[in-house]
């Protein structure tokens, strides 16, 4: 189309179409008015100036955002590495305190158990009735142990139980809410992760493959200035389109004109034109011509009159390709910006989405998070002091049951002294019975040797010759001395009367040694046995 291109104009005529009919002024009036229909094209002219703009500055914005983002994220990786390393940490020593203490806890229990069957033992042993004053009640070994110093450390050890409990749960209530502060981190950080994903997708759509898939979770710039870009040619052909529908209008306007009776016609159709209307001729204001429509017409031969007629009716056909071409291009312009304002918009969803995790981590940071390291150094204080404690308690429980153990072994110990006292006991009797019975042989022969020699010397010997020569013989007597304290030892009540008494029968006056049954023995002796049989297993 001749008019609607840059040359404006047509070459010469054939001789055939010159010699056609002028068009009627209706057919001229009709062109015009189609081509004052089709200058309505300038709005998206306008518009499509202010998708540029619009273009450039959402560019601009988007640069600055993304500037801004990238900087936040620098640091983000490294503050959450730095975050969950204290949380691992913190959450280490929960786990090794609260592993070491419930190995505390039961060996105590192990030590307490022992300790617990060992009284229940003395308990149970009732001290043979023999060894006790006549007429008391049963008693049993347990009697003569005192339990308080096993209270005392039961109450002791049961405070520094429950002081490491209560930061036991203060940790983990500190710990618990340390992870609530991780999970709205995590969130942030999916609402992060999922606004680069989109503008990621974006952007890959909008480049055609053109971005690097190295790293796909990362949104790229790369496609929007190409975008800018083509909204501007689209802009600079609208342009140049509405000029060329511009100079058809303005040759229609000059047909009309220059056709008899078309001035009023011209008048009429131009007088509410399209505001901002340019003409391509110079850059005139077209309204500014239909103001002068009354000044005198240029003068016209019949040929250009003719072949500007021509112009008109070929470039009419063409002029609404070109208002279609226009709306087209405004069309794709439409598209383009608002994926242009999608990007800029997964952007700033990005940069929000980076200061809303960046927010957590500062807050974070500048003021709980100094608490949970103190709660878990706070645990860890109380642990180390009151682990010792417990150690302590577990070498007393251990030191008692020992004692109580060589309680019980001690008194089996007992119940063998005993009866091997009887023995020796009964061995003793055994020879002053013997000495008793060859003492009084040998003094019944003296005897009567003697007064076997005194009748058959007596009568010659003078009587005051020896004055022993008619004594009986001596009398040995045996005297069953107290035994004192052994060496080494302080008697608490010694025996005052100091009387060495004689020694008639084996039930008479002296030490006193229980009766025991011979069952009681030897049930000590097989308990002792099976306790050094114990001994021995565990040391090989």
């Amino acid at each position: 189309m001749s008019a609607l291109s840059s040359s404006g104009s047509s070459g010469p005529l054939p001789a055939e179409q010159q010699a056609h009919e002028t068009p009627a002024l209706d057919t001229l009036v009709d062109h015009l008015i189609a081509a004052k229909k089709s200058l309505s094209s300038i709005n998206h002219v306008w518009r499509a100036n202010e998708i540029v703009t619009a273009a450039r500055s959402t560019l601009e914005e988007t640069v600055v955002v993304s500037a801004r983002t990238g900087f936040l994220r620098n640091g983000l990786n490294n503050q959450l590495r730095l975050l969950y390393s204290v949380r691992a940490e913190v959450e280490q020593i929960s786990l090794t305190g609260r592993s070491e203490f419930n190995g505390a806890l039961k060996s105590l229990d192990e030590a307490d158990a022992r300790l617990k069957k060992t009284l229940g033992q003395l308990r149970d042993t009732i001290v043979h009735a023999s060894f006790r004053p006549e007429g008391e009640d049963p008693k049993s070994l347990h009697d003569f142990v005192d339990e308080r110093g096993v209270e005392e450390l039961h109450a002791t050890l049961k405070n520094s139980i429950d002081r490491i409990n209560a930061a036991q749960a203060e940790l983990d209530s500190s710990n618990r809410n340390f992870d609530g502060e991780l999970q709205s981190i995590k969130k942030a950080l999916g609402t992060y992760r999922a606004a680069t994903k989109l503008a990621s997708s974006r952007s890959s759509v909008s480049s055609s493959g053109s971005q690097s898939a190295s790293n796909p979770s990362l949104p790229s710039l790369s496609s929007m200035p190409s975008m800018v870009h083509s909204l501007e040619m689209h802009a600079q052909e609208m342009a140049k389109l509405l000029e060329s529908l511009v100079a058809h209008f303005d040759q229609c306007v000059n047909a009309v004109k220059h056709t008899e009776g078309g001035g009023a016609a011209a008048q009429s159709i131009t007088g509410d034109l399209p505001a901002g209307v340019i003409g391509s001729r110079g850059g005139q204001d077209v309204e500014g011509d239909i103001a002068n429509m009354n000044a005198p017409l240029d003068p016209l031969s019949d040929s250009h009159y003719r072949e500007m007629v021509n112009v008109i009716i070929n470039d009419a056909a063409e002029a609404e390709d070109v208002v279609m071409e226009i709306s087209d291009r405004i069309g794709e312009m439409e598209s383009v910006i608002e994926n242009l304002l999608a990007q800029r918009d997964s952007f700033l969803a990005i940069y929000s989405a980076t200061k809303d995790v960046f927010s957590h981590l500062s807050s974070l940071a500048s003021t709980r998070l100094p608490g949970y390291i103190a709660q878990a150094h706070g645990f860890t204080g109380v642990w180390n002091e009151e682990h010792d404690c417990i150690n302590e308690g577990l070498a007393n429980l251990s030191d008692l049951n020992a004692l109580y153990d060589g309680f019980l072994d001690a008194y089996d110990g007992l119940i063998i002294e005993v009866a091997r006292r009887r023995h020796v006991r009964h061995r003793v009797e055994k020879i002053l019975r013997e000495a008793r019975h060859k003492l009084d042989i040998l003094y019944d022969e003296d005897v009567n040797a003697r007064e076997t020699f005194r009748v058959d010397q007596g009568d010659y010997l003078p009587s005051d010759i020896w004055p022993g020569l008619s004594r009986e013989p001596m009398r040995v007597e045996f005297y069953r001395i107290t035994g004192g304290p052994l060496k080494g030892v302080i008697e608490e009540n010694p025996d005052q009367s100091g009387e060495n008494e004689p020694v008639q029968h084996l039930e008479g006056p002296g030490e006193i040694l229980p009766d025991l049954p011979k069952t009681l023995v030897e049930q000590a002796l097989a308990r002792l046995k099976s306790k050094r049989n114990a001994i021995t297993r565990q040391e090989s």
